[in-house]
């Protein structure tokens, strides 16, 4: 088995594990609020995170290089797993996982006046036809829009700009303060808000929130060992097969169906992300390769930051 199918199926099963981490978010949100749910998976995420954290065998302290563009970040990601986290618990998983897919998009558009990217005219059309995907799967006028679409996009928002900031600036940075930094902001946060939304929570409630914690760590590592045996360009489509997961689980645990317009829209914001990937690795105008170079999935907390452990890789 060559290096790539290797990679392929690993990047396949981590992505199955983090929908199966999702699933679990949507039963919960029946019962508890986003703040409370992403408040102990960040608390419980601290342990497996450290044992990230020994490993870093970089000299120095704690301190950021670059202070305000962490703290953007930490923001940015706390914010991406409150958005996400809602949207599991009150959309269909199918259409949850079609918003976010345009997250790539938003990093090609953003990686313009951040990094300074060049972005040709047939990466600029693929944009503009996948955002037009995005518009699909939503039907404005057709369907009632809500908080939870809003916070689909607002997560594929925040997920595209802590990206493109640790692309920026992850060469500069410590392992330890990329990824601790984000962790005790959104713990930070969430605790904050927790008196407002808190519910007492049965043993196995908890255990649940364990769970999703360790699901997100162990698909990290698979997704590590992906980067690690395939091409990026090989990898970063396998995120997409997610979509195959939602309709499962939708129809099995939720009696969801996926419908005609969401499988449309979603085909056409797939089809443009694997464009752009496409057109990133074939090299031509794109120097920075921001989607290729795109190796987190930023609204899980237990999953530590895949562009910050394949960093000497990149």
């Amino acid at each position: 088995m060559g290096s790539n199918v290797k990679g392929a199926l690993m990047a396949l099963l981590a992505f199955a594990i983090f929908s199966g981490h999702d699933v679990i978010v949507r039963l919960l949100g029946g019962d508890y609020s986003p703040v409370q749910i992403l408040f102990f998976t960040s608390l419980m995420s601290f342990p497996l995170i450290t044992l990230m954290l020994v490993r870093d065998p970089t000299q120095g302290n704690l301190r950021p290089v670059h202070p305000w563009w962490i703290a953007a970040r930490s923001v940015s990601m706390a914010l991406v797993g409150l958005c996400a986290f809602y949207a599991f618990t009150v959309l269909p998983l199918a259409q949850v996982y079609a918003i976010l897919f345009a997250s790539p998009l938003l990093i090609t558009m953003l990686a313009i006046p951040l990094l300074g990217e060049k972005v040709g005219l047939h990466r600029s059309l693929a944009v503009l036809v996948g955002m037009a995907g995005v518009i699909v799967v939503l039907r404005p006028g057709s369907t009632e829009l809500g908080l939870g679409h809003a916070a689909a996009f607002l997560a594929a928002m925040f997920n595209a700009v802590q990206s493109i900031i640790a692309r920026r600036i992850g060469s500069k940075e410590r392992s330890v303060v990329m990824l601790l930094f984000p962790l005790a902001t959104t713990f930070l946060m969430m605790g904050g808000a927790l008196a407002l939304t808190y519910e007492p929570m049965p043993l196995i409630d908890l255990g649940s929130m364990a769970v999703i914690a360790l699901l997100g760590f162990i698909a990290s590592f698979f997704l590590v060992a992906a980067y690690t045996h395939a091409e990026a360009a090989i990898v970063a489509p396998m995120q997409y097969s997610q979509i195959i997961w939602a309709a499962f689980y939708g129809y099995v645990l939720f009696d969801e169906l996926v419908d005609t317009t969401t499988i449309l829209g979603t085909s056409i914001i797939v089809a443009s992300g694997l464009y752009i990937v496409v057109r990133e690795a074939a090299g031509g105008t794109s120097v920075e390769t921001p989607v290729l170079r795109t190796r987190t999935r930023g609204f899980t907390p237990g999953a530590f930051r895949i562009s910050v452990a394949l960093r000497r890789k990149s």
